[in-house]
């Protein structure tokens, strides 16, 4: 078998399904294709619900494409009558001089955005499921929400294939290479040769970019689900926001209980980094659960019995900050990889710059802080 398109996307999660989208929709001929059955839980793109927010303690660099995120959000709710994306306000908290805390607060100066500063004290009597030390300090945003995260992946590729594109299922890429201008991509089932290429693979770039020149790492991590416990109203989404806790040690993150599971609670980072994701443990274990509970028994006591864990990974680079550029030996190969943990939000913005990267080889995005190059 081989087969000619405009552009081959490597990966069908949430950013390669982004790319299919809009590439799919500027009238190019997309093949997309995806290891793994479509919607699958074996990555980085699935978990019920995701955080997503403006004001961003990364950098504030990332609040343009955040915004844009939101608009393009709302575009595929627009377009396909599903709802995707839930506004909530996000509470980043911490100890005084906390990083997440202070980088939340330059993205609000960069960007004059709106915000209001409290004290440990008024978090706990504003939102009272929490029980934050009386030294923390916290700073809250209204333009935030959590994205239903396995609905925004299936109404990206339905849109895709509602404009032409060809999503493949179940098909491991086994090696591409630059041929010519093009690049030619070989499968368990054939060849396909493309103008052009996207590697939006996910952990699995640890594999397929391997000389990228960026340093890929596999982090494995595990979300939680407790039960709301005595007081259930305290969880419900008007009454407890999404949180960002910058706890030293362990750091944890939290969205309000929208279904019988109760509320989902996360450690961020702080597991070992592994070079790929061969060595990951798909279960959840009692230890997995352990290291929440003196978090969650000193800062959320309000929460019951846990009932429910999935695993998923992480693709950290040493810096933490996103990889979206075009290959760095090969112009026609554009390439999404390493979003640490905090890329889901983005997918559609980075879909939109992938597909510009393809068609044009420069996009209007500012993306010069996700260099390939950055570390040469």
């Amino acid at each position: 078998m081989s087969q000619s398109f405009d552009v081959i996307v490597l990966g069908v999660g949430g950013m390669g399904s982004a790319a299919c989208f809009e590439l799919a929709r500027r009238g190019r001929r997309v093949l997309g294709l995806e290891q793994f059955p479509l919607v699958h839980a074996r990555g980085s793109s699935h978990g019920h619900t995701r955080i997503i927010r403006t004001a961003y303690a990364e950098h504030p660099s990332y609040v343009p494409l955040a915004r844009r995120a939101f608009e393009k959000w709302y575009e595929l709710e627009q377009l396909t009558g599903r709802h995707l994306l839930t506004e909530c306000p996000c509470l980043n908290a911490g100890p005084p001089g906390s990083e997440h805390v202070e980088g939340v607060r330059a993205s609000v100066r960069a960007h004059d955005l709106a915000a209001e500063e409290l004290t440990g004290a008024e978090i706990n009597r504003r939102y009272p499921a929490f029980h934050f030390p009386g030294d923390f300090v916290g700073v809250i945003e209204q333009a935030a929400g959590f994205l239903f995260v396995e609905e925004c992946v299936r109404a990206q590729i339905d849109s895709a294939v509602s404009f032409g594109a060809e999503i493949h299922a179940e098909e491991a890429v086994r090696a591409w290479k630059v041929v010519g201008d093009g690049v030619e991509v070989t499968t368990d089932r054939g060849t396909y040769r493309a103008a052009k290429l996207v590697i939006a693979a996910g952990a699995w770039a640890t594999k397929l970019l391997a000389t990228i020149g960026v340093p890929l790492r596999v982090m494995r991590q595990v979300l939680l689900w407790f039960a709301a416990g005595a007081r259930p109203e305290l969880f419900r989404r008007d009454r407890f926001p999404l949180f960002i806790a910058d706890v030293p040690g362990v750091p944890f993150y939290g969205l309000p209980a929208v279904d019988p599971f109760g509320a989902k609670v996360a450690r961020h980072y702080g597991a070992p980094e592994l070079p790929d994701p061969d060595g990951v443990s798909w279960d959840v274990s009692a230890s997995d659960v352990e290291v929440m509970r003196e978090n969650l028994a000193a800062m959320l006591p309000g929460l019951g019995a846990f009932t429910k864990g999935q695993v998923c990974m992480y693709t950290v680079t040493p810096d933490r900050h996103f990889v979206i550029d075009q290959h760095p030996e090969f112009p026609q190969v554009s390439v999404a990889c390493g979003f640490s943990g905090h890329g889901f939000k983005f997918a559609p913005t980075v879909g939109e710059i992938l597909a510009d990267l393809a068609e044009r080889r420069n996009t209007a995005h500012d993306i010069s802080l996700f260099s390939a190059r950055r570390t040469r």
